[in-house]
């Protein structure tokens, strides 16, 4: 029997196992995927963990609840990929044999690349938000906080999520004015983009967003170093900021186990065909979600997108037939942006995000890059879908992998 292993039961993983075990003939095909945890996170909503809209425990799930029947599951730490052998070794010594290589191992936040960071006030005056832990400590420390000058700090790119820095900046507003203190508090989003966001229509709409918010945006910020004892960050240029409490983003890397298997560049990204998902040094080994070094959105729609076209492509290469180039780089999402209201935003490798309808054109009934209430209520209502559609690989009605340019207000 021949043997499709996946690496990783995140979000892409997940998809894939649940796409894969309807497609594949399992008389001929074995399916396993490994995971050394067994919680699944629903990464979105650690966002809203600190405001106290979610609780903890309504962003966390058993990983066996989404895999499918007909899949083995392996929770175990994986040691390394031997891709020139088509073999994956487990901590334990495990040797696991694969015809096909599906890697989606995802990405975490990496503090300790980021001089000083952890040094003094870890989780005490400096917060992450980018994992369950930082979540909850943050909510618990906002919970009590008398005001003074709070700093959302981006180290580096890429990141997973890239609007979920914004995202905070806009809710500490709306939760500040909630607490009648936003006069206390003294907010700044330091970066090292040139504005708000990576694309330039949607940075006019977000930077005049900040500017009507009161919040303050520090460009071109290339960190240096983090003291937490004085309490500052530094650049590379001199520059520095300084704060009361920290709300940073550290640099992102892709998981150790790349590194370790020699398969990554220098922040453990592995080199993948931005079309067809094959990683760019071994035809019988795909890459999806964060774990690729694409130039896409490193975001659970994205990895959506891919799982479904991965599938096919998949198919053609168990076939002997020629892979085709349909992933385009296709993203979507939200942006959260305080008081009930946020944006909503779909762009691909060639399209930047602009105006218009989503998803279909004229009725849409979603506004692209225009801040609306029902756009909030569809951030909120995405966890729902998440859970029960998105991870399970059921299709997201009208909602195509290829992003459709119709209903955008293309120039």
């Amino acid at each position: 029997m021949k043997q499709l292993l996946i690496l990783g039961a995140g979000t892409g993983g997940t998809m894939m196992a649940n796409h894969l075990v309807r497609k594949l003939d399992q008389r001929n095909w074995q399916i396993s995927i490994v995971d050394e945890f067994a919680t699944h996170y629903y990464q979105p909503g650690f966002l809203f963990i600190p405001f106290g809209i979610y609780q903890p425990d309504q962003v966390m799930r058993p990983k066996t609840d989404f895999l499918p029947k007909g899949v083995n599951f392996i929770q175990q730490p994986i040691e390394e990929i031997k891709a020139s052998s088509n073999q994956v070794v487990l901590r334990d010594g495990t040797i696991l044999n694969y015809d096909i290589l599906i890697i989606a191992t995802g990405v975490k936040i990496a503090p300790e690349m980021v001089a000083g960071l952890t040094d003094s006030g870890w989780h005490e005056q400096v917060f992450d938000f980018y994992t369950w832990e930082g979540a909850t400590a943050l909510a618990k420390k906002l919970q009590d906080w008398q005001g003074g000058k709070l700093v959302v700090h981006l180290a580096e790119l890429p990141i997973k999520c890239p609007v979920a820095p914004l995202e905070f900046a806009f809710l500490a507003d709306w939760y500040f004015h909630k607490r009648r203190m936003r006069d206390q508090v003294e907010l700044t989003l330091v970066t090292p983009l040139s504005g708000a966001f990576t694309k330039p229509r949607s940075t006019a709409v977000l930077n005049h967003l900040l500017a009507d918010k009161n919040i303050h945006i520090v460009t071109d910020f290339y960190t240096e170093r983090v003291d937490g004892t004085a309490r500052k960050i530094y650049s590379y240029a001199g520059q520095e900021v300084g704060y009361d409490l920290l709300v940073t983003i550290p640099t992102n890397a892709g998981d150790p186990v790349i590194a370790r298997s020699g398969l990554g560049d220098e922040l453990n990204y592995v080199p993948t065909d931005k079309y067809t998902l094959q990683s760019k040094n071994f035809e019988n080994v795909f890459v999806l979600g964060d774990a690729t070094d694409l130039p896409a959105s490193k975001a659970g729609s994205v990895a959506h997108f891919q799982a479904e076209l991965l599938t096919e492509n998949l198919l053609n290469f168990i076939n002997g037939k020629p892979l085709e180039p349909t992933f385009d780089g296709h993203a979507n999402c939200f942006i959260e942006s305080g008081f009930g209201k946020a944006f909503l935003i779909d762009f691909n490798y060639e399209v930047e995000p602009v105006e218009g309808r989503f998803p279909l054109p004229i009725i849409g009934p979603m506004a692209l890059l225009k801040e609306t209430r029902l756009n909030h209520w569809g951030k909120l209502a995405f966890k729902f879908i998440y859970w029960n559609l998105l991870l399970r690989g059921i299709p997201i009605p009208m909602i195509t992998a290829r992003m459709s340019k119709l209903g955008k207000k293309i120039k």
